[in-house]
């Protein structure tokens, strides 16, 4: 699975569902009677348990497949360590039609099966273990009893499956009622923030620099200690990252030591703190939830490798050098992310925003905010694959949530010369005021060759106030 990127939904429930426990997240099997299997966590922030679905990259949206693949399920039977459990009700709004189709045997039968089923993998648990059990199957019970009479997700627009082979697809009358288009795929939840915060975080690191009239080449060798720490981290286990920032011949402990509060703010972005010990060695560790360091690491380590660059090419580094693109400040977050297609699992719409190489947005057929004035934006091109780089495209910005639409920077015959090459582009068209924005990608470099389109990341970046 891992290698070949290709498998059944089971193999990637299973392995997905090993993720998740391997993250310490109350996880469960589910499966489906009319052939289907995917994953459920227990969301403690929620209270509750959450659909998750790795083969559609979906999250949190339990009428998928009754509405949007137009599935007629019968029996959804949720499998996990400490219990076996009827779960359907989570995933219709058409209780009446389904129990219709439950005719392999009782419905009072079915309870007393999995009671049974229950109550043996249980078998060895404390009374204080089974009290809380049995608590959270009584909230389980009322929570699924609301769902059937729920009516908060009626106006949701959900897709037809979308992986798999299309003819497999239309075979199993899974397909949806659309064909694969901007109103078949999923409005995304794209959760980017620390990405902004950690472009921001080096605007206090490089004014340091100026402030103390450090040159461009000592201050990437103190970006390279930052990045080596980064590397350092990001190679322990995720609940026990602790790394030293280390000097070296050129960089001394002492300009460390002077330097270190100018970190502050990149280390919170991290949800990293800085601890000094008696010797003087700095260490940095975690200082709150893995989970968010785990996502922001990669994004660091990358932001630091174009950083590095960047400064290597000031030749007269000074305050006047403290503008775009050296200082990406007032990145964009991107909000709700709806595209014309995308591939799954590895080519989701958000990954254009996640600031990270190891993942890309891939169309293979061809956001709300707040008022914002688009000033510049950046595009990088992906791991592989030049003939499916962006060549022709124009962006746009609506003010009025995508009612109208008014062009800010159309482009044409654009190259990228090498893979992860980031490309910023300052806006033709300044001073509109918009609360959306979208990008109109017309052609790629090789039209002859592929209808695929890819793109490495965009950001997007508004005027200072």
């Amino acid at each position: 699975l891992v290698e070949t990127r290709k498998g059944r939904c089971g193999e990637w429930a299973n392995c997905f569902t090993l993720y998740c426990r391997a993250f310490g997240y109350e996880s469960r099997l589910v499966l489906d009677f009319t052939d289907h299997v995917w994953t459920e966590c227990y969301s403690e922030a929620l209270g509750r348990w959450m659909h998750l679905d790795p083969c559609e990259a979906i999250y949190d949206r339990p009428l998928l497949y009754e509405k949007g693949w137009g599935k007629k399920l019968n029996y959804v039977i949720a499998i996990a360590k400490d219990g076996v459990y009827d779960v359907t009700k989570r995933y219709t709004r058409k209780w009446n039609e389904v129990l219709s189709r439950r005719t392999i045997t009782t419905e009072s039968s079915v309870v007393s099966v999995l009671t049974s089923i229950t109550k043996e993998c249980r078998r060895n648990c404390t009374s204080q273990v089974l009290s809380i059990l049995e608590e959270h199957d009584n909230i389980e019970r009322e929570a699924l009893e609301r769902d059937l009479r729920s009516t908060d997700d009626a106006p949701i627009s959900l897709p037809g499956r979308q992986s798999g082979d299309k003819q497999w697809r239309i075979a199993r009358s899974e397909f949806g009622t659309d064909s694969l288009s901007s109103s078949s795929c999923t409005v995304r939840i794209c959760c980017d923030e620390h990405v902004t915060k950690i472009y921001n975080a080096f605007s206090s690191i490089l004014h340091k620099f100026v402030e103390d009239s450090l040159t461009a080449s000592k201050g990437v060798e103190v970006l390279k200690i930052l990045r080596a720490t980064v590397v350092d981290l990001k190679k322990l286990p995720y609940k026990k990252r602790r790394a030293s920032l280390k000097p070296n011949s050129i960089v001394g402990t002492s300009l460390v030591h002077q330097l270190l509060l100018s970190f502050k703010e990149l280390l919170n972005a991290l949800t990293l703190k800085s601890e000094l010990d008696s010797n003087g060695i700095i260490s940095v560790c975690l200082a709150g939830n893995p989970v968010q360091t785990a996502l922001a690491l990669p994004v660091a380590l990358h932001a630091l490798d174009e950083l590095i660059s960047d400064l290597s090419k000031c030749d007269n580094f000074s305050k006047g050098s403290l503008s775009f693109p050296l200082l990406r400040l007032n990145r964009i977050c991107s909000g709700a992310v709806l595209a014309s297609g995308e591939e799954l699992p590895f080519g989701i719409a958000t990954a254009a925003f996640d600031g990270t190489r190891m993942s890309k947005w891939e169309e293979r057929n061809g956001a709300k905010a707040n008022m914002q004035e688009l000033v510049a934006y950046e595009l990088m091109s992906a791991n592989d694959a030049p003939e499916r780089d962006p060549m022709d495209w124009v962006v746009e910005g609506s003010n009025d949530g995508g009612s109208s639409w008014h062009v800010l920077d159309d482009r044409r015959s654009e190259m990228f010369d090498k893979r992860f090459q980031r490309k910023t582009y300052n806006v033709k068209s300044a001073g509109f005021l918009s609360n959306m924005f979208r990008f109109r990608f017309l052609a790629v470099r090789d039209v002859k060759s592929t209808s695929q389109l890819q793109v490495g990341s965009i950001d997007l970046y508004a005027k200072q106030n």
